[in-house]
């Protein structure tokens, strides 16, 4: 295997906004980057790993206000909780930054005061709408007006009418000189739908000049030569990448920023990828620093009723899960179930049955077993004495070929697969058990040193997996050395079988993973949580009961079969123009692209549509809206609130493919 000694490698996460706790989807984001960085530095590389918080802006002036504390009272108590729960995820991280950090302050300052003088900064009014929570400015156009209610376009939340002097970034300077990098580095945003969305949705459109500072409230970073004013919160956020590493703005910065910028990856969640791929790489361009190699986007984790929100009471904070399930039980769901490039889901049932089906049966059954068959039939002493047969030659070409294939998906940040492909190597050990049949062989005395080999076979193999295995559950990965009698596989040796002539496991196996009973777990998790009391009649409103469903008329099976439903993938994803409702959509269904035209602006952003698959009706006549051809439609489902949602497929599904 290929190693890279000393390479250096520099992983950001975005830091984490000290408003309060954060829940588990919060926390995915920093269990993903702890496993590729630990990965990476298996292979080798010198890695510098940081992340930190975020703990200036409005909305953390207007929390502290409420809990009765003055600002940095509060950001320094939400902070430590948040670096706690880091800790208590076994976040290996290098640094942790605080934009409150002294150092920090200083060089926004002169961060901003540099780009001032360049006239890359200009001073003026502003007056339009801004959200609090997202700490975001929006034109007319660009807010959502639900029934005479402005709403944030990003997080569908109120915004209010802002008026006021403000300092502005001339974004449009460098829109140009962004688009031509974009186009000539195609792996500067991933997934490539995040990308699609920026340049077809923010640069083709032109980018409107940024407001970078605030005088409504005094949380911030000062503007030193007009006190009124605090720098704008994400280029005091956005700027900690460089700071942090020892960038010295307008001197000369120190040889730890020499090595690391610019940055290898910043792993950032997609409801932010506008700030990190359109302003953070213009705001390094006006500074004549390189840019970012790369910036991912990821999905988010959801809760199995949509987003996770204190509003909605669906909440999943990372302590509960790891007290219910284990540390590495909760860092191998979040990893496993986070698709590439969409949303993943998260539910106690779904936790539960991966727990049962790939820790316990899967890997934690095959490691007892391994370790059980050693002590009985050989007194726990293992060795190769070569009685070799042909179904060996296969286990070891499955096995050895697990590390480059998760290498490759690794380097693609493919951070699932490669957890995927490890487990396929268990399902593989496993596999070989059943074909040498080990307790068969212990019953003949001829068969022996087969037996032996077998049972070699097993551990080297298991050890290669546990290694390859302990970026992502770094715990569980000692627990099966320890209880093999062997230690981790260096990376460059992985193509090997081998390299451990003999050992001797543990007499007493532990249970790695135990199984769990699904009843057992939910009747514990609505004993914590119960479920809200239904209304009594003296409360102010009394709950209507539902309206009985009106069905339409009965249809014969041969109508029904004349429709054609299909799942597309959204490649392109626009408004349409002086139209409040319709987004015009160019989707793939399997090489044949189609438009539609769906009424649907109201709930859906056009730029979070880009890359997801959907569901819709082919045949349909084309038919004309507000001027262009829809050929097709989406399908959605619709409460008795008026509340849409598109359907799509639960698993992952080829464009195209038909849906019966």
């Amino acid at each position: 295997m290929k190693t890279y000694d000393k390479k250096p490698y520099y992983l950001t996460t975005a830091i984490a906004y000290a408003s309060g706790k954060p829940h588990i989807g919060n926390c995915y984001e920093i269990v993903l980057s702890d496993a590729i960085v630990r990965f990476r530095r298996a292979q080798g590389y010198d890695v510098f790993f940081q992340t930190g918080t975020d703990e200036h802006g409005q909305k953390i002036e207007e929390k502290a206000k409420a809990a009765g504390k003055d600002p940095k009272t509060f950001v320094d108590e939400t902070a430590g909780l948040i670096r706690s729960i880091w800790d208590s995820l076994n976040i290996s991280y290098d640094k942790f930054i605080r934009t409150t950090d002294d150092y920090h302050e200083a060089e926004v300052q002169k961060i901003f005061k540099k780009l001032w003088e360049q006239g890359d900064i200009y001073k003026g009014s502003y007056e339009g709408w801004y959200c609090v929570p997202d700490e975001s400015f929006f034109t007319e156009s660009q807010v959502v007006d639900k029934d005479g209610v402005k709403l944030c376009p990003d997080c569908g939340r109120p915004v209010v009418k802002a008026s006021e002097e403000a300092y502005f970034f001339r974004m449009s300077k460098y829109a140009d000189r962004l688009m031509a990098h974009i186009e000539t580095h195609p792996e500067f945003i991933q997934p490539v739908s995040r990308k699609n969305e920026m340049v077809n949705n923010f640069l083709k459109p032109g980018l409107q000049d940024l407001c970078v500072s605030r005088t409504s409230f005094k949380w911030g970073i000062p503007v030193d030569f007009d006190p009124k004013h605090v720098v704008y919160v994400w280029l005091d956020a956005l700027t900690n990448y460089i700071t942090g590493i020892g960038y010295h703005c307008g001197g000369e910065s120190t040889e730890q920023y020499k090595k690391l910028w610019p940055a290898d990856v910043h792993v950032i969640g997609k409801d932010i990828i506008r700030f990190h791929t359109l302003y953070w790489p213009i705001f390094l361009m006006a500074l004549g620093e390189p840019l970012p190699k790369q910036v991912f986007g990821h999905p988010w984790l959801l809760q199995g009723d949509g987003k996770m929100s204190k509003s909605k009471g669906n909440v999943l904070y990372a302590d509960t899960l790891i007290d219910f399930f284990g540390l590495d039980a909760v860092r191998y769901f979040v990893l496993h179930e986070m698709p590439f490039e969409n949303d993943g889901v998260i539910t106690w049932e779904l936790m539960v049955e991966r727990i049962n089906s790939d820790l316990a049966n899967t890997l934690g059954n095959l490691v007892n077993r391994t370790v059980a068959m050693s002590n009985k039939y050989f007194g726990g002493e293992v060795r190769d004495v070569g009685a070799a047969e042909a179904v060996d030659e296969d286990l070891k070409a499955a096995v050895l070929a697990i590390p480059e294939k998760c290498e490759k998906l690794m380097d693609e940040l493919r951070v699932a697969d490669a957890l995927t492909e490890i487990f396929n190597l268990f399902k593989r050990c496993n596999k070989y058990i059943d074909e040498t049949m080990p307790w068969v062989l212990a019953k003949e005395e001829s068969r022996q040193d087969r037996l032996r080999t077998v049972l070699y076979n097993l551990i080297e193999s298991i050890t290669i997996g546990a290694s390859l295995l302990a970026p992502f559950l770094p715990d569980t990965a000692e627990k099966i050395f320890v209880q093999l009698g062997t230690a981790c596989r260096a990376f460059g040796d992985m193509d090997r079988f081998g390299l451990t002539p003999e050992t001797k496991v543990t007499e007493t196996p532990e249970q790695l993973f135990a199984r769990l009973d699904p009843a057992a777990v939910m009747k514990k998790v609505e004993e914590l949580f119960p479920a809200p009391k239904e209304e009594t009649p003296a409360a102010e409103e009394k709950k209507e009961e539902a309206a009985p469903i009106e069905h339409k008329e009965l249809v014969d099976y041969d109508d029904f079969a004349k429709l054609e439903f299909r799942v597309g993938r959204v490649l392109v994803c626009e408004e349409v123009p002086k139209s409040k409702k319709l987004l015009r959509f160019e989707i793939d269904f399997g090489g044949e692209k189609r438009q539609i035209i769906s009424g649907i602006k109201h709930w859906y952003k056009a730029e979070e549509m880009v890359g997801k698959n959907v569901m819709a009706i082919v045949n349909l006549k084309p038919a004309k809206l507000a001027g262009l051809v829809s050929e097709g439609m989406l399908l959605s489902a619709e409460d008795a609130e008026g509340k849409l949602s598109l359907m799509s497929p639960e698993r992952e599904v080829g464009a195209g493919a038909e849906i019966r």
